[in-house]
């Protein structure tokens, strides 16, 4: 199994572990941060069963999602996750998304994730291309998708049942190229 292990200058990206629950639970389980995922809040028991779950998956399965832990460095605390699916019928396109506790919000902790990211799956895995699916009234969502580069490529008009009403959703995607321009990078 290839474990996961991306350190950034504040952060570590790991596998989530069964001593991330206290943590994990705190933010899973409040509406504020649920209230655009793919998932509802969490009880206890739910936060527990889906980490033991998600440590019998790893990077590399096509089509597989797997959670990791977003980890301050300094001070040892889980303070999000992320996750990580390559696509099912060519494993050189990947979806991506990120969670950030509540209590850790607006700290840049996302955009330095993200970036981190990003730089592994480009950088290191060969991938040609990465999507993110975001709600279309998830403001912050929105402006760190464009900070960092991804381009808008659709709108998805009340395309999902969602939380007891018809939701919309924007597609964004950022090719290795775009990647490599962005950071001044030219093949020769």
């Amino acid at each position: 199994m290839e474990l996961l292990s991306i350190e950034t200058k504040r952060l570590n990206i790991r596998h989530l572990a069964l001593s991330d629950l206290a943590d994990f639970h705190s933010y899973r389980s409040n509406p504020e941060v649920t209230k655009y995922q793919g998932f509802d809040v969490m009880t206890m028991e739910e936060a527990e069963t889906f980490i033991k779950d998600n440590s019998t998956k790893q990077f590399g399965r096509a089509g597989e999602w797997v959670q990791y832990a977003i980890e301050n460095k300094a001070t040892g605390k889980l303070i999000g996750d992320c996750a990580i699916k390559l696509d099912q019928f060519d494993t050189r396109v990947s979806e991506i998304g990120i969670t950030i506790s509540h209590l850790e919000q607006k700290k840049g902790f996302a955009k330095e994730a993200l970036l981190s990211i990003l730089s592994f799956l480009f950088d290191k895995k060969g991938v040609h291309r990465v999507v993110e699916i975001v709600d279309a009234e998830n403001l912050a969502s929105l402006n760190l998708l464009k900070s960092t580069g991804f381009r808008q490529e659709g709108h998805f008009i009340e395309n999902v049942f969602f939380k007891g009403k018809w939701g919309s959703e924007f597609q964004y995607a950022m090719l290795k190229r775009e990647w490599d321009e962005r950071r001044g990078w030219h093949p020769a």
